[in-house]
């Protein structure tokens, strides 16, 4: 009888146990759990976790999110001890709390505790109810279920990130930055009780308007901090007499046009941590700011510093100031497209490395460029004649790069830039133009490619957040790319400083302007790091008088000094040597000596030397001109005494007017035999300067009231022809007409005058200062 009664007990118990198994199963499938995750709020953050700027949700809240071995175990400590000390054991519900709640809220004859465990808290903010018996049952429930699904730690995260402590702050991680202006990983004794104790009344406990209340609130936790021997006593007596904050810190804005990028580009992403390095990017937007604000009104300015190794970005400022409605401080500028100006051409003198159409000292025709499509002017707007690719690099000259583009391709130029994942903007098919400026791109793309000049020609597309995977891509060869790193690290006349900011690490630099002086760049390679600043109207408006070398290279100098210096001196490829060359033909300086008028030591790529590339002008196709001559030594055909045949290395035609009087044509070129009267000169119509004899000396008269005049007159020769006063460009004017420019101070003078044939003459003057006037 009792062995039967027993069994029916133990049928019904497991019976009704698995019926409310059931119910509870069922219950869990009508009314599952929703997302764990609360509404999707973002938090952009340095790279050692500092906050950059915080994107709150759609009901304005901020969250940090944060796991717990990012928050400080003393703080755990302290929201355990005084909040749930059996959290770990109980299943989301602790009876004894419930009823010892109910005991001392009947005694109290008010609600005085609500006997809620960690999980029930969770419960509620995921569940919100209303404070009834019904409520607190469902509250019970839906603890359970959380208990069911996820493990403890789970559920104590949930907490650390949805507990509201104030204002429109959830989550102790943003708390601890509002409250506390540090991460929740550092919190001493007296702030993680503070933060303990805030959730229990967030608006009543704030720290910023009721600091008395937050104290008294605080003590609380630790006397029972103190009760149940959690911490050390003199942890405790410290933390009593700690004062609390009383201020709110604002919400993060660092780096914003970079977070809101981000934001942009993972929407869904609560926690975005990016490569950002926070003490450089305070310190950048500090010294742009100030910068600024001594340039003219509307003026922004932007850059960018990387990381070359690693290609992460440390430090992104995408206007001068965010805030500042003038300068419109919106637009983000490092994304802009823009035109670069010269800042690209280190990439042509590289491709033209690879392609054997130069080596680090080919000789370049830095002349008015005639007969030619494009005939663009130098920055300076003068001419310097025969120049080394390497000198015309650093100095930025525009006809030689122009020369060098027409040789290479605009077309092959503007693919070989996209292929290594620049943005190229073009309008209508690529052209000469595109060197000077006459494509757009933006300060990121150029930032990378200049990163592949210290990285063995290759680019890494740049890495924003610590978990990018950048495409690397192939740029230039290796040599090419140290050669590019050599010459541009060579100091310039006027800014040796920056050439040499360390007498450790030296700077590879360049600078850029737009037509129209809409837009100043500069960047710079030190060490491991790259550097590139741009300076300008976001509306494109014009800046007279703003340059690179003079606005933007002052802002540069400034960022790379900031930068830790790191030694960096690689030596130079297998592929690359150094070699002597000779100049006009370009050959080896041991191949043909007796055409060798000057020699250089250049850097070659594969032991290739590359003859000196062609002008543009036909009779220059050939640098090496045969001749017969007759027994006096005078040009002549066979057919009138000519004798022998001589070989005769010349000059590009057009750099005549800057080279010395012996290598000029009409000298290495011998004169016709009379012998052969229909004979036409080689050179073409001869162009001879009248007005102004050779040698000769002018005077002037002090006290003047219109000095004399210099006369620009000529006969024979064709076409425009321009005019230069010791290299530097006086006029121009038609073949058959006559001008004047203005009398220079006295002096020692060279008048040179160079037509669209490339004919040229010169003549060398002085002027005098004394009473008369007029030619001597």
């Amino acid at each position: 009888m009792n062995t039967g009664r027993f069994k029916k007990a133990v049928l019904g118990t497991l019976g009704g146990s698995a019926a409310l198994v059931l119910c509870l199963v069922l219950l869990d499938m009508a009314f599952p759990l929703p997302r764990t995750a609360p509404e999707p709020a973002c938090v952009v953050t340095a790279k050692d976790h500092t906050p950059l700027r915080a994107f709150a949700d759609k009901d304005g809240i901020w969250r940090y999110p944060v796991s717990i071995n990012a928050v400080s175990k003393t703080y755990i400590q302290a929201l355990l001890t005084y909040e749930d000390r059996w959290f770990y054991y109980h299943p989301g519900v602790n009876p004894f709390a419930i009823f010892r709640a109910l005991f001392q809220n009947i005694r109290a004859k008010k609600t005085v505790s609500g006997g809620s465990t960690l999980t029930m808290q969770v419960a509620r903010l995921l569940f919100p109810h209303p404070r009834s018996v019904p409520g607190k049952i469902r509250q019970m429930l839906r603890a359970l279920q959380l208990e069911w699904h996820l493990s403890k730690d789970q559920i104590l995260t949930l907490y650390l990130n949805m507990a509201p402590f104030g204002s429109n702050i959830e989550g102790v991680q943003a708390a601890a930055y509002t409250w506390l202006g540090k991460p929740a990983d550092m919190l001493s004794h007296a702030e993680a009780a503070l933060l303990a104790v805030l959730p229990q009344a967030p608006s009543r406990y704030r720290p910023d308007r009721h600091p008395d209340r937050a104290k008294k609130a605080r003590d609380k936790v630790l006397d029972r901090m103190a009760a149940f021997r959690a911490w050390p006593e003199e942890d405790i007596r410290s933390a009593r007499i700690e004062p609390v904050v009383s201020f709110r810190n604002q919400p993060p804005v660092t780096a914003p046009l970079l977070a809101r990028r981000l934001h942009r580009r993972m929407p869904d992403h609560q926690l975005i941590r990016s490569c950002i390095d926070f003490d450089l990017q305070l310190h950048l937007e500090t010294l742009i700011r100030d910068y600024c604000s001594r340039l003219p009104d509307q003026q922004s300015a932007a850059a960018l510093v990387v990381d070359i190794p690693s290609a992460e970005v440390l430090a992104y400022a995408g206007s001068a100031d965010f805030g500042d409605s003038e300068r419109q401080g919106h637009v983000d500028m490092v994304r802009a497209i823009r035109s670069p100006g010269s800042t690209l051409k280190p990439f042509l003198y590289g491709f033209c490395l690879d392609q054997g159409l130069i080596h680090s000292h080919s000789l370049l025709v830095d002349t008015p460029r005639f007969k030619q499509a494009y005939d663009p002017g130098n920055f300076s707007k003068g001419f310097l004649g025969p120049v080394s690719a390497a000198k015309a690099l650093r100095m930025s000259l525009n006809v030689p790069a122009v020369q060098l583009l027409e040789a290479y391709g605009p077309q092959t130029f503007s693919d070989r830039l996209k292929n290594a994942g620049a943005r190229v903007s073009l309008h209508g098919a690529p052209n000469l133009s595109m060197i000077l400026g006459g494509m757009g791109s933006d300060l990121e793309s150029i930032v990378t490619l200049f990163t592949a000049i210290a990285a063995d020609g290759i680019t890494t597309g740049l890495k924003f957040t610590v978990q990018d995977l950048p495409q690397r891509r192939f740029l230039m060869s290796p040599g090419a790319a140290w050669i590019l790193r050599e010459i541009l690290s060579q100091p310039l006349p006027g800014f040796e400083h920056i050439s040499r900011l360390s007498p450790r690490v030296p700077v590879a630099w360049k600078t850029g302007t737009s037509y129209g002086f809409r837009d100043a760049w500069a960047v710079g390679i030190m060490g491991n790091y790259v550097a590139g600043v741009w300076i300008g109207r976001p509306d494109g408006s014009p800046c007279p008088g703003q340059y690179g070398a003079r606005t933007a290279v002052p802002l540069l100098e400034r960022i790379l000094f900031a930068l830790p210096l790191s030694s960096f001196k690689t030596p130079p490829p297998e592929s690359v040597s150094k070699t002597g060359i000779c100049w006009p033909l370009g050959h080896a300086s041991d191949r043909f000596p007796e055409h060798c008028h000057m020699t250089r030591q250049a850097w070659v790529l594969d032991h290739v030397i590359p003859p000196t590339l062609p002008t543009g002008l036909s009779m220059d196709s050939s640098l090496l001109k045969s001749v017969w001559v007759d027994q006096a030594g005078r040009r002549a055909r066979p057919s009138c005494g000519g004798k022998e045949k001589k070989t005769i290395a010349l000059w590009p035609k057009s750099l005549d007017p800057w080279l010395p009087n012996y290598w000029r044509r009409h000298r290495l070129i011998p004169e016709a035999s009379p012998q052969c009267p229909d004979m036409a000169a080689i050179e073409g119509n001869r162009l001879e300067i009248t007005g102004i004899q050779d040698r000769g000396v002018l005077t002037r008269t002090p006290g003047q009231q219109s000095p004399p005049a210099l006369p620009l007159t000529s006969i024979g020769g064709n076409g425009k022809q321009h005019w230069f006063l010791n290299q530097q460009p006086v006029g121009i004017i038609m073949t058959g007409t006559s001008g004047t420019c203005p009398m220079p101070l006295p002096g020692a003078y060279q008048l040179a005058v160079l037509d669209e044939s490339g004919n040229s003459d010169f003549i060398e003057f002085e002027v005098i200062e004394q009473a008369g006037s007029g030619l001597e």
